[in-house]
């Protein structure tokens, strides 16, 4: 595979993608998508893709129900960040979820309770936690980043009145 190397800026009127390539079928798969705008998320449980929403900021409405966001399978370097758009503090929650306890989750979510001003940091356990539950947000980023092949790194913040938590599949 050949590298190129600009001296000047590149531009493209709809972002770029960053792809792998089988190198026994040809088949391409793509990873992430760069630039481009945000997603609104569905008020409604929704299984993403790396095609649409790998890349791209993810607003996560203030919605009528607790939603759940399945994220796809691994691909190393895939990454999804979940930005709350309300425009109040949620009474619902939003959960990301990566389909398996296989698929679990390594790192933490910082939380800023706005009931007593506390911050604490809440961690995955690193060896089986696949579901992140964001408690009624008045505030949230999460990041979610594809380790591997198999796991997904997690790090963002959320304030609120109730602490975000880590678990394994129901």
């Amino acid at each position: 595979m050949a590298n190129t190397t600009f001296s000047g800026p590149v531009r493209s009127e709809n972002g770029f993608k960053s792809i792998t390539k089988n190198s026994t079928t040809g088949a391409i798969t793509e990873i992430t998508t760069m630039g481009g705008a945000p997603v609104a998320l569905a008020d409604g449980d929704v299984t993403l893709t790396n095609a649409t929403h790998s890349g791209r900021v993810l607003v996560v409405p203030d919605g009528g129900q607790d939603n759940t966001y399945t994220l796809p399978t691994p691909v190393a370097g895939a990454m999804f960040t979940f930005v709350y758009g309300g425009a109040a503090a949620d009474a619902t929650d939003f959960i990301v979820d990566a389909g398996s306890d296989t698929n679990f989750f390594v790192g933490n979510v910082a939380f800023n309770d706005t009931d007593d001003g506390a911050a604490s940091v809440v961690f995955a356990d690193g060896d089986s936690n696949s579901v992140l539950q964001v408690n009624v947000p008045g505030s949230a980023v999460i990041n979610v980043m594809a380790k591997d092949g198999t796991n997904w790194y997690v790090w963002g913040s959320v304030t609120g009145a109730t602490a975000p938590a880590f678990s394994d599949q129901a």
